[in-house]
């Protein structure tokens, strides 16, 4: 039977900080076995950065699990920090991040933008990946970014409004240039509140049945402007993709193997986009979960992208050295 629920807590057995140029260091770390087919977990955001929680979706003593926060995210260096902060840039950085831990090839995990960042680094790199796991498909099309600004507001009237309102009427005919004029200031009296209401808003509209204390506080002021700011920086930039898209560069991966889990009423990447991957990708396997929205923990999500783990497991080669079960490197915590 397959497993579809979170395997336990895990420690990282090691970690480091990789510096990739532009004043840039990178924090990345490695869980489960030593020897496991190699799986590198891309987060959200951009801006947004890992978390312990996110090693829970591979059998430790199966994979050899990568996290790391990209460029200005998590605990990488410098926090909240566009400059030298592209597409590109990320994509150059996990293929350092590959050599520097000696992986020929890895099997990519990524939800939201790491979705984004996932197709746009096999598009760059197809000899480099074993197969995707995908979760929330975003595209980076004009049309996305807009639904995320107005067009969200459909199913979130009243977060919206929230999120509108904190912007002078004057300027709401462009939110995301307001707001990313405020992100960008260097003032914090400026940047800071415009950070939490976005952040806010992201996360009011990510889950189909919303928790008040799923919603930031305040406080966290840190995590709010790295995820507000790099986001924004992103999409006035039109997330630094090519000009014809990631749909235009599917010839590159259509030989891969993938699983693409959609919450079927996910507000912030509603399944059209996954609908159109897998018309460009007729080999992808899409599971669609009738319950659920954007969050990768919601329960219907977080078994699906499980399952699809485990099935990699089964399929994907695993280094010839050690046997199933060996599970030297792994740390459960109690």
């Amino acid at each position: 039977m397959i497993r579809d629920d979170l395997f336990p807590e895990i420690a990282s057995r090691r970690n480091g900080y990789l510096d990739v140029g532009d004043g840039h260091s990178i924090y990345w770390e490695e869980s489960g076995a030593r020897d496991g087919i190699p799986v590198v977990f891309l987060h959200g955001g951009p801006g947004s950065g890992v978390s312990p929680a996110q090693r829970r979706f591979f059998d430790p003593r199966a994979y050899r699990i990568v996290l790391l926060d990209q460029r200005g995210a998590g605990r990488s260096t410098p926090r909240a920090s566009t400059e030298a902060n592209t597409t590109p840039h990320l994509i150059a950085d996990l293929e350092r991040l590959r050599r520097h831990l000696d992986i020929d090839a890895w099997l990519l995990f990524g939800g939201s933008w790491g979705s984004t960042l996932a197709l746009a680094y096999g598009q760059a790199h197809p000899e480099s990946c074993l197969g995707f796991v995908l979760r929330g498909v975003f595209l980076g099309r004009p049309s996305e970014i807009a639904w995320f600004m107005t067009g969200m507001r459909g199913f979130f009237p009243e977060v919206w409004r929230a999120f509108a309102e904190f912007i002078p009427e004057s300027e709401r005919g462009d939110l995301l240039n307001a707001y990313h004029r405020r992100l960008t200031d260097p003032d914090p009296q400026r940047h800071l509140p415009a950070a939490r209401q976005w952040a806010r808003y992201e996360k009011a509209c990510s889950s189909l049945l919303p928790e008040p204390e799923q919603i930031w506080p305040a406080e966290d002021h840190r995590h709010a402007l790295s995820l507000a700011r790099i986001e924004a920086h992103y999409f006035v930039n039109d997330l630094f993709l090519p000009a014809g898209g990631l749909l235009a560069g599917m010839d590159h991966i259509r030989h891969l193997p993938a699983t693409i889990v959609q919450g079927r009423y996910d507000v912030i990447c509603p399944p059209e986009s996954a609908d159109a991957l897998v018309q460009a990708w007729p080999g992808a396997e899409l599971v669609y979960v009738p319950d659920a929205g954007h969050a990768a923990l919601e329960p219907g999500v977080r078994r699906a992208l499980v399952r699809a783990t485990e099935r990699f497991k089964a399929t994907l080669p695993r280094p010839a050295s050690v046997g199933y079960g060996d599970v030297d490197g792994v740390g459960f915590i109690a």
